[in-house]
């Protein structure tokens, strides 16, 4: 399903050097890793629940544009026990197992016709816990999105987390991202359920963002939210056409721009350039995206600009440590590129202990073992991806590779799950094809 090549090596033009590349007074400070979780609503009706989510969308939204906060994924907290409600012993589990320094976290109660906020957070220093509570405030009715847009800043304050007046404009800016509440209330429904990965659930996020476009078609951040749904849906000129547009509504947007570069990079063509001046542009506008550098690095590498790929995953790991994938793209960069075996072994490992759950993480590792004879290793981690997605197609078909090396039996047994998994994708019929005649010469070499 993969194979390990070597790209010609070349060099970045100047005008990317300069962008990568930083000086110490540009250097940022010392990132510290952020999980925002959803404020309790134990007590409010089940039609105003969504205003939990809400609290927390905002500080994602807003938070995201102050350096040396980075947030942790969303996505990575459904790996996690689901409480009842995010309260304090809920969110300092959730951070230690997701290596936070500080978990977002609070309460919306409703006392008559008013909501009444209570934003809290804890902050981990090994094992000692430091608890803080910031002033409670109260929400009049249709005044929620004014209220939200001063909590970065309080916040801020509060975790002793350093912002210039710029940054904290845009965060408060970004704390309310539109002023019609209907279409935030469906912005937030549409993000909880994209955050499920479920296709009914996509599909259920489309709607419930067209939906919040529809009421203010002014919402930048609805209009790229449902750019990313679509590209998950595997609808790439639905989701460039909504990054497009983000980016025309607010051009100084920095994700709309990161999205497109993914795009181009991953499209049939490889459109490289036009990757490298998205993500040149993402990073224009937040210098400390970390993604952005990550994406540029992944093109970069693609045209075989092996040097200037590994600075960019650098300079991404210098804004976000925390950054899995960015210890993936090193892995691969230094093993098929520059055949450094112990580097590339130990970038993938930093990647697993980050987060365990990262597949690509795993399957890269186990193609440095596999194609180092190092089968039992190999084995071991395709057998936890495909124990971990059981439809994992790669990982099935490169399990049955390795086994032909150590038991045939088993690799037969493999490559007629494989079949049965892969044999209806059209995306996959090549390969089908190929393990069908895999599966033909084991049984005339072993019998059945």
């Amino acid at each position: 399903m993969r194979a390990l090549t070597r790209a010609r090596w070349a060099t970045l033009p100047a005008l990317l050097l300069a962008l990568i590349g930083a000086t110490a007074a540009d250097a940022a400070p010392k990132p510290r890793n952020v999980l925002i979780l959803p404020f309790a609503t134990v007590d409010l009706t089940r039609d105003e629940h969504w205003i939990g989510e809400g609290v927390a969308q905002s500080l994602m939204l807003s938070l995201v544009h102050v350096p040396g906060l980075v947030q942790i994924e969303r996505e990575r907290i459904r790996a996690l026990p689901q409480p009842e409600a995010w309260d304090e012993a809920a969110a300092v589990s959730a951070a230690k197992r997701l290596g936070a320094d500080l978990a977002l976290f609070g309460e919306v109660k409703r006392t008559g016709t008013d909501l009444i906020v209570q934003p809290r957070f804890v902050e981990l220093h090994g094992d000692k816990v430091d608890r803080g509570a910031l002033d409670t405030f109260a929400v009049a009715d249709g005044q929620l999105l004014d209220r939200l847009r001063q909590l970065p800043a309080a916040y801020l304050k509060a975790m002793k987390a350093p912002a210039s007046d710029v940054e904290l404009a845009r965060a408060q800016k970004w704390a309310a991202p539109t002023t019609v509440v209907r279409a935030f209330e469906l912005y937030v429904r549409g993000r909880q359920a994209s955050y499920r990965g479920t296709q009914d659930a996509s599909e259920a996020a489309v709607e419930f963002l067209s939906r919040a476009i529809e009421a203010d078609p002014q919402f930048v951040a609805a209009q790229y939210a449902l750019g990313v749904v679509h590209q998950n849906l595997g609808n790439r000129w639905k989701a460039a056409a909504q990054f497009r547009a983000s980016a025309q509504l607010d051009p100084t947007y920095a994700e709309p721009y990161k999205a497109l570069g993914d795009l181009y990079l991953t499209a049939p063509r490889r459109l490289f350039e036009e990757a490298i001046k998205a993500y040149g542009k993402a990073i224009e506008l937040r210098p400390f995206y970390a993604e952005a550098h990550v994406g540029l690095g992944d093109a970069l590498a693609a045209k075989g600009e092996v040097d200037p790929a590994v600075a960019a995953y650098q300079k991404g790991l210098e804004y976000n440590p925390m950054n899995a994938k960015v210890h993936v793209s090193l892995g691969k960069i230094y093993y098929s590129e520059k055949g450094l075996y112990y580097e590339s072994v130990t970038a993938y490992k930093k990647a697993i202990d980050l987060d365990p759950g990262y597949l690509d993480a795993r399957m890269g590792l186990a193609e440095v073992y596999e194609d180092k004879g190092l089968y039992k290793e190999a084995i071991d981690e395709y057998r936890k991806v495909v124990d971990a997605d059981p439809k994992n197609s790669g990982a099935l078909y490169n399990l049955a590779l390795v086994y032909e090396k150590v038991d045939p039996k088993e690799a037969m047994s493999l490559w007629e799950r494989y079949i049965a998994l892969a044999g209806s994708q059209p995306s996959e019929k090549d390969w089908v094809d190929v393990a069908r005649l895999h599966l033909k010469k084991l049984k005339q070499q072993h019998g059945n």
